[in-house]
């Protein structure tokens, strides 16, 4: 069938952060890119970050009532089950009003009601689990799902095994081009082409025990001929902005983070999904510091993937303070370390994975 003529109707599900909605809003762009006549519509949770991300990326975007379980006691959970039934009857309607071929989810509790409605009335479902560690809408979710597109190996541990497709995470169109720009932007930062980058970056919100870290260790990492890209997020930016001179650039937040990548030597990060799998393709020597304060701890489980197969080092966010000098100041000393390191993350890249998840869907579908 030629493919500017085939038109697919599909209904995207994900939210909360965007470790959820990047990667959805990445399979979106490849559907408009191979079948430019299709439809799709996103739903989220009101008042959720994808009601304001996807709409900026283009696309329609309706929310659902739906709230997530609080951890905690709270009178907020009594409430719950109104919610549920609320978005349900709203993701029913959706579904006979849209008509989608198919139904996508990116995990969250924004897709559990549209998931499960659409294995109700007999839709396609698929799902995409970008940790290493699947959350809980999604374990509960595969059940109805056709196939689950993952970007970790022993995921059988949470999904049935004939049901996974090996993927990888699918990363933004203006992101994987920029990425796969090799030159450095050393000068747009004002920085010695010849003197290596140290690239700082704690999330999109930064991370005080990152930039505690650094700070502490910031003069002798200059001594070491260092000069630093420091992204510390905007609760952190005035404490830290008394570090910035000619050698050191500090600042809230990245908006070209491909440009900071391509200057990078070395790499500080957290351990996102998204993160690592945009590291994966930056292909730098990468230092991992996963945030404890994340869902069944995902991130030391993501990093400690790429540990097992030499395609990163990993510092628990406790012992940061005491030992990110050390790790710095070894990489520095064994460039065959940084070489190794370099070419085992490099390994994992998967720049296709938005491209292999829409063809899986339109095979099924």
């Amino acid at each position: 069938m030629d493919k500017l003529k085939a038109t697919y109707r599909i209904m995207i599900s994900g939210g909360g952060t965007g470790g959820h909605i990047f990667p959805a809003v990445a399979v979106a762009e490849e559907i408009m890119s191979q079948y430019p006549q299709s439809e799709i519509l996103f739903v989220g949770a009101l008042g959720k970050m994808e009601m304001q991300k996807v709409p900026e990326a283009g696309f329609q975007i309706v929310g659902l009532p739906i709230r997530g379980l609080q951890r905690r006691l709270t009178l907020k959970n009594l409430l719950l089950p109104y919610y549920i039934l609320r978005s349900l009857i709203q993701a029913f309607r959706l579904l006979s009003s849209f008509k989608p071929n198919a139904v996508i989810g990116f995990g969250g509790y924004a897709s559990a009601p549209l998931l499960f409605a659409a294995a109700v009335k007999g839709i396609p479902v698929f799902i995409q689990e970008q940790n290493s560690y699947a959350g809980l809408a999604n374990k509960v979710l595969s059940r109805w799902a056709k196939k689950i597109c993952v970007a970790y190996d022993e995921m059988q541990k949470f999904f049935p095994a004939q049901k996974i497709l090996f993927t990888g995470n699918p990363i933004r169109f203006n992101v994987l081009k920029a990425l796969q720009h090799k030159e450095s932007f050393k000068s747009e930062w004002m920085l010695t082409e010849n003197q290596k980058v140290l690239l700082v970056i704690g999330g999109s919100l930064g991370a005080t025990a990152i930039n505690s870290s650094i700070a502490a260790s910031i003069q002798q990492l200059k001594a070491l001929g260092l000069q630093v890209i420091w992204q510390t997020g905007n609760k952190d930016v005035e404490a830290m902005s008394k570090y910035q001179d000619s050698s050191v650039k500090v600042t809230a937040f990245i908006k070209d983070m491909h440009k900071a990548y391509a200057s990078a030597d070395i790499i500080v990060s957290r351990a996102g999904a998204i993160a690592v799998s945009e590291l994966a393709i930056v292909g730098k020597p990468v230092i991992l510091i996963p945030s404890p304060n994340v869902t069944e701890d995902h991130q030391t489980k993501n990093a400690l993937a790429l540990v097992k197969k030499n395609a990163a080092i990993m510092i628990k966010n406790a012992d940061a303070e005491k030992e990110i000098l050390a790790v710095i100041t070894d990489l520095l000393k064994h460039e065959e370390k940084c070489k190794s390191l370099s070419a085992s993350i490099s390994a994992l890249a998967k720049p296709n994975a938005a491209k292999d998840i829409v063809d899986l869907v339109v095979k099924e579908i």
